[in-house]
């Protein structure tokens, strides 16, 4: 009986072993597909709380999402006739950005901001500002960059931006508590 019982309690010491190497990791990984400011709002209002209860956050934009990194007061390195049309038809910067339903020419994304500004909601500038303050970490993918035609010297200024594959985000989200996708 007492073999049993040890033996038993030896399973059981192994089990917890295990679990406790592939216990998720007190961290939040979000990916940030679209570059629609209602989008981007949430992504952001969601890393900035999440900051407050995660240990890390870790942010991966990708696609239509990138161009909201762009800073409007860089000039961008020469390119090819692709990449200056991509650069020309992207948004440069949070602040050219529109809202994914209800835009009418800009018109509604102008109300949207003036409705924020009036009840003190943090436009998306201040929330980037928030989540680099927080230590929000930003991965910007490497394919949509180099598809885009893209530069990291066009990017904004941020403390923990850098160019990633999807492997580094996939990594780094496979041990998180909390993967989002917006």
């Amino acid at each position: 009986m007492s073999e049993n019982i040890e033996a038993r309690v030896k399973e059981l010491e192994e089990q917890v072993e295990i679990l406790k190497a592939n216990m998720p990791e007190d961290k939040l990984s979000m990916v940030v597909m679209s570059g629609d400011l209602d989008k981007l709002l949430a992504a952001f209002i969601i890393a900035t709380g999440g900051a407050a209860m995660f240990e890390s956050v870790t942010m991966f934009f990708t696609f239509w999402a990138t161009p909201a990194l762009r800073d409007p007061k860089k000039n961008p390195p020469p390119k090819d006739f692709m990449a200056k049309m991509f650069g020309w038809m992207l948004p440069k910067g949070s602040a050219a950005t529109k809202l994914s339903k209800m835009n009418m020419y800009g018109m509604g994304t102008a109300m949207m901001k003036g409705l924020m500004k009036k009840k003190g909601v943090l436009q998306l500038e201040e929330l980037i500002q928030r989540a680099a303050e927080n230590g929000v970490k930003i991965y910007v993918c490497e394919m949509s960059m180099d598809l885009m035609g893209m530069k990291k010297s066009e990017l904004i200024d941020y403390p923990d931006l850098r160019l990633a594959g999807v492997a580094t985000f996939l990594q780094n989200a496979g041990s998180s508590k909390s993967t989002l996708f917006i």
